[in-house]
């Protein structure tokens, strides 16, 4: 059996896809808001928080090697600073300047974080930072009496 076709508007009403996923993010934010007694803010209003650059740390025989990812930061924008065994490196990639219509942008632009906290056995006095090719490169050395050595056991 078919079922009448109801006409609102001189349009045929059926499945409003827009509506249900409007009705769905409601229903979400009610269940959110029902679950976590802290007041959440949508995305629109978070504003733009620090991102996270991405970075490979490297554990060698006498240094760790962190390196980070900043296409397009200069190097006054950009501040490494070590405190109470922690490393933060932080900043701002500006967006250059075009003439241009710009159609699509996937790069991130803004300001950044990266903080991680170092090993005990980080000679944080002799740290050493570079930025070259867009790669920051933060060298931590290590301690020298930190670092392993073999024990000869006599006879």
């Amino acid at each position: 059996m078919t079922q009448p076709v109801r006409r609102d508007r001189g349009q045929l009403s059926g499945w409003a896809p827009l509506r249900e996923l409007e009705e769905l993010q409601a229903r979400m934010d009610q269940l959110m808001q029902s679950t976590f007694p802290f007041p959440t803010r949508p995305l629109s209003e978070i504003g733009e928080d620090p991102w996270a650059p991405l970075a490979d740390v490297e554990d060698t025989e006498d240094a760790y090697v962190m390196e980070l990812e900043l296409p397009g930061a200069k190097k006054d924008d950009v501040t490494v600073e070590v405190t109470d065994g922690e490393l933060d490196i932080h900043g701002e990639v500006k967006d250059k300047e075009r003439k241009g219509v710009l159609r699509r942008q996937t790069r991130r632009i803004g300001r950044f974080s990266y903080r991680t906290t170092l090993p005990r056995n980080a000679d944080t006095d002799k740290i050493t930072a570079d930025l070259a090719h867009g790669i920051l490169t933060v060298r931590v050395p290590k301690v020298a009496s930190a670092m392993p050595r073999r024990i000869e056991i006599s006879d």
